[in-house]
Parts: structure tokens; sequence; C-alpha cells
């Protein structure tokens, strides 16, 4: 069955692709405007810490001026990039797990059984939670302006890329564990074990080189995280930088994570296949 798949799909146009395209980031969308309680969680998380945990802790956690700023700033300034970033990082695995629920109620295989190649409606479908995290990004930016939280005016316009490059890679990552659980309440679980190591070991909360100073095994383990580096991105285009390191470590990651979900995701050779196999069932 799949050499034909193929041999149709190569005859596609390019309108078949932009229709399905369409479609898939229209779903999610439309999921995303009907469940109004998913986007004030996604927004609740990061001003809690932004008001309260920042006022607390803003005395005893001073930062001093490293790159990109050129002067002192205030302690929720600087942990307002990680807090971007955890917001596309908890969209990534939201948006992963309904993937799991898709998969658990069918759906998911009658998108997998298009003509289209796999890696075009996997692609499609980690462009469409992208979008929404860029939108939920903003909307906590404009939040943060409110709490004069300024970067330069073309700062909005230059992280844009940066969060679009920071959200496909946690968002892969996030499609690459779901393929790896087989049941909905199972992911929850590897949701957890995953997002907040990754969240508090990193750049997000503190300056690496006071992690350094207190414990050199935990500033190895942050350097190693993906997360740091999408922070660390996030963090210069706000003030019109580009941090080299970070965006080839957020660019390759993106790409290894994807190759391994659409790997993961073949019925023939992935992860899929193998559940089925000890299972009996997708």
């Amino acid at each position: 069955m799949s050499q034909p798949t193929s041999a149709r799909a190569a005859g596609f146009p390019l309108r078949a692709y932009l229709i399905c395209l369409q479609g898939i980031v229209g779903r999610e969308l439309l999921r995303f405007l009907h469940q109004r309680e998913r986007f004030v969680a996604a927004l609740v998380r990061p001003l809690v810490w932004l008001f309260i945990f920042a006022a607390g802790f803003r005395q005893v956690l001073g930062v001093s001026i490293i790159p990109p700023y050129t002067v002192y700033v205030l302690y929720e300034v600087y942990i307002t990039p990680g807090l971007i970033a955890m917001i596309q990082l908890f969209n990534g695995m939201q948006s992963s797990m309904s993937m799991v629920y898709d998969r658990e109620t069918g759906s998911m295989r009658t998108l997998l059984v298009s003509p289209l190649p796999r890696w075009f409606l996997l692609s499609s479908k980690l462009l469409a939670g992208t979008a929404v995290s860029v939108v939920q990004a903003y909307t906590f930016l404009a939040i943060a302006w409110l709490w004069r939280i300024e970067p330069p005016l073309w700062g909005y316009l230059a992280v844009l890329p940066a969060l679009f490059l920071s959200g496909l890679m946690l968002g892969a990552l996030g499609m690459l564990l779901s393929s790896l659980v087989r049941q909905l309440e199972n992911f929850a679980g590897v949701m957890n074990f995953l997002i907040f190591p990754m969240f508090f070991a990193s750049s997000a909360l503190y300056p690496l080189w006071r992690v350094r100073e207190s414990s050199p095994l935990l500033y190895r383990i942050c350097e190693l995280n993906p997360f740091t580096y999408a922070v660390e991105l996030i963090r210069f285009a706000l003030y019109l930088r580009v941090e080299p390191t970070a965006l080839a470590v957020v660019v390759g990651c993106t790409i290894l994570f994807m190759i391994g979900a659409v790997l993961a995701y073949d019925p023939a050779r992935g992860f899929l296949a193998r559940q089925h196999d000890a299972g009996g069932h997708p």
C-alpha cells in the first residue's frame, strides 16, 4: 500500500498541499479558540511567576550586566524570555497530548492514511501548534509591557523568527514523545517528568554563570539542555541581537526531533509499528 500511496502523493499539485495545510492549521486554530480555558491557563502560569515570584526574589536574585543587556536589569526583565519559552514548551506538550487523544479516538488514523507524505502531514500539525504558541507569546508580551517590561520597539518584530524556531523545536520534541506513549494518562506523567527539569535546569530563571558558581555539574546539564538555547535565542532577539550558538542548536534540534517523529509515526518501521505488534492495536 505504501508504494501506490507514495506515487499518488508525488503527483499532487501544490494546491493540494496548500489545501491540506490550511485544513490542519485551521482545525488547530479553531480548537484553540473554542478551548478558552487553554488560552487562559497558558498565560496564568507565567504571569504568576512574573508578578509574584519575580517580585519576591527581585532583591535576592540580582542580575549583573550580561549580554544582551548593556545595563543592570530588574529580575522580572531577565526572566521574561524564559517565561515566553515556558509558554511554548507547555503549548508544544499540550499539542502533542492532543495527538495522543486523537490517536485513541481514531481521528489521527484518518489524518495519517492520507495519500500526502507523512512528513508533510506532521509538519503541518507542527506549524499549526507553533502558530498558536506565537499568539500566546505575543499576548504575554503585551501584558508584560503593562508591567513596564519594555524591550526595544523593534524587538517585538525581531523576536518573531526566534519564537517561530523555538516553537518548532519544542513542538517537534513533544511530537516525538507522543509517538512513544500509547495512552493519554501516561503522557500527562511524561509531560511533568520532562517539562519541569527542562525549565528549571536552564537559563530561564537565573544566569548560567550563577549556576556554574554553585554547581558545575548542574551547569553542564544546563548547557546540554536544548531549552536553554531556546530561551537565549528569544532573549537576544528581543534586544535586536543574534546568538549564533543558540540559533544553531535550536535549528539542529528541530531537524533532529522532527526526523525522529516522522520515523516514529511511520507504520512500517516506527514506534507505532512496534506498539501495534506488541499490543495488537495502534
